[in-house]
């Protein structure tokens, strides 16, 4: 496993689960695609990109991301993490998924992420 890789990727999530969106951000390349495929969602460029994040962290204010394993190579790191999150309706939901991250330059060209977040799992119910 590529230890430039992981010393990428592995600040980069848990910049993700402490919510910290400059941490996150400093590890994009300026040209970054965040691509989330489930949710059919895409944003190009570090400003657009940066913008997205935000939206999601303020829509899932509680989300938080648990590895389960991570693969990586010179250029590339794969990361398999279960998510959990409030979602409006108070249920707390929980979803698999898969992050592919291209590197270039050892910052992050893309982050392609496919997910069962359209079908997730309901942890507890909700109030209403």
């Amino acid at each position: 496993m590529s230890a430039s890789a992981l010393a990428v990727i592995e600040p980069y999530n848990a910049a993700w689960n402490r919510h910290d969106i400059d941490a996150i951000c400093s590890r994009h390349a300026e040209t970054i695609v965040f691509e989330n495929h489930t949710a059919a969602e895409r944003a190009e460029g570090a400003e657009e990109v940066r913008a997205h994040i935000a939206a999601i962290l303020a829509r899932w204010p509680d989300l938080s991301f648990r590895p389960r394993s991570t693969y990586a190579g010179d250029d590339f790191a794969v990361c398999e993490w279960t998510a959990t999150a409030t979602a409006p309706d108070g249920r707390l939901l929980e979803w698999d998924g898969v992050d592919l991250f291209p590197l270039t330059g050892g910052l992050i060209a893309r982050k392609d992420v496919y997910s069962t977040s359209s079908t997730p799992r309901v942890l507890k119910p909700g109030g209403g």
